[in-house]
């Protein structure tokens, strides 16, 4: 029973300064950008209501961020308390050991793990609707899109003067295919129109030509009046897709961008270090609890501003290292997978050593 209520107190402390941090630090974060857009804001339009809508929905984005600098606070202050006020003392004179204390905090902080990958799926979509309410981004229409480029598989490119989505049609079309010589010659395939199968999932291209260019003067044209091009699979949905930033997809969505991106011949390198990062972000909650648990403990008798300064210097260098590794793993130096994880793997490490000299 008794180590039943320590677990119950430990845990309702951390919970507390969790919560107040994750969700406290966001609320900052959005009054400061508030502040210096306002003005903006209202020069476009927008009530007073409208702006305090769009910004409830920068809070998933925001606090996904925060998310491990929370579990450090929490951590740090909850044991940093427990020891100025000799309650580690009591506890291990009932017969209870740092590392049996510390349980309940390591399950909270896997909580805060799932919560933060949670959030961060969240993220992209209330962003996006942030910035519609923000009037940030002009409003398209979700059945047509006029004279754009798209890049597909196999290092096609396709140019297109209109898309309809409800008939399933494109107009004014041009498809181009680099090649390197006779064995993979370049293609060029220009059509009036096309036409989606649906139950086939499949293009029909109409009246048009094609022209294979084999190298310097060798060049063979064919006129057609129907069409299928194997390589456009794509759905009229996905030719309505429009180039997102990392921080504007979800984990499966990004990754299917970045194989569509290897597919044509890209360099997905920095992609997929922040597709990593989409769940090595959240791990780093377990990680920098193991880590802030006996760095707490290291000063029992210290004040607030200690913790505070502990908190702040670990997230600093947290950050730091993550950037580093991010332009290193971006730039090919190393495994783009590898890079997004080396710093919990660091701090995993730093984090262990130090719990092995815990006096429990």
């Amino acid at each position: 029973m008794i180590l039943r209520h320590l677990d119950r107190y430990v845990l309702g402390s951390w919970l507390r300064i969790f919560f107040l941090t994750a969700f406290g630090f966001p609320i900052v974060s959005i009054l400061i950008n508030l502040t210096d857009s306002l003005s903006k804001l209202l020069d476009r339009g927008l009530t007073v209501r409208e702006i305090v809508t769009s910004y409830v929905y920068s809070i998933p984005e925001n606090a996904f961020l925060v998310m491990p600098a929370a579990v450090l606070f929490a951590t740090v202050f909850t044991i940093g308390a427990m020891g100025r006020y000799s309650e580690l003392t009591a506890a291990k004179a009932g017969g209870q050991s740092f590392h049996r204390l510390m349980l309940p905090i390591f399950a909270a902080a896997v909580g805060a793990a799932g919560f933060a990958f949670l959030v961060g799926e969240l993220a992209p979509g209330a962003t996006a609707k942030q910035l519609e309410l923000q009037k940030a981004r002009p409003t398209r229409s979700a059945t047509a899109r006029f004279n754009f480029v798209y890049r597909g598989d196999q290092g096609w490119v396709y140019t297109v003067r209109a898309l309809d989505v409800g008939n399933r049609q494109l107009k004014g079309l041009l498809f181009e295919r680099q090649g390197r010589g006779g064995d993979y010659p370049g293609l060029v395939i220009t059509a009036d129109s096309a036409t989606y199968d649906g139950r086939a999932g499949r293009w029909q291209l109409r009246t048009g030509s094609s022209r294979v260019i084999a190298g310097p003067g060798r060049v063979a044209t064919f006129g057609f009046r129907k069409l299928r091009l194997r390589s456009l699979t794509q759905t009229p949905a996905d030719l309505m897709a429009e180039p997102k930033a990392p921080d504007e997809m979800r984990y499966a969505e990004l990754g299917r961008y970045i194989e569509a991106l290897k597919r044509s011949g890209n360099d997905a390198n920095k992609l997929i270090v922040e597709r990593a990062l989409k769940v090595a972000l959240p791990v780093t909650c377990l990680i920098i609890a193991l880590f802030g648990a006996p760095l707490a403990v290291t000063s029992p008798r210290a004040g607030a501003a200690v913790g505070v300064a502990i908190s702040l210097g670990t997230t600093v260098i947290f950050l730091l290292m993550t950037q580093i590794t991010k332009a290193v793993g971006a730039g090919g130096l190393i495994d783009p997978r590898v890079a997004a994880w080396l710093p919990n793997g660091v701090f995993f490490l730093a984090g262990l050593l130090l719990l092995a000299r815990v006096r429990t």
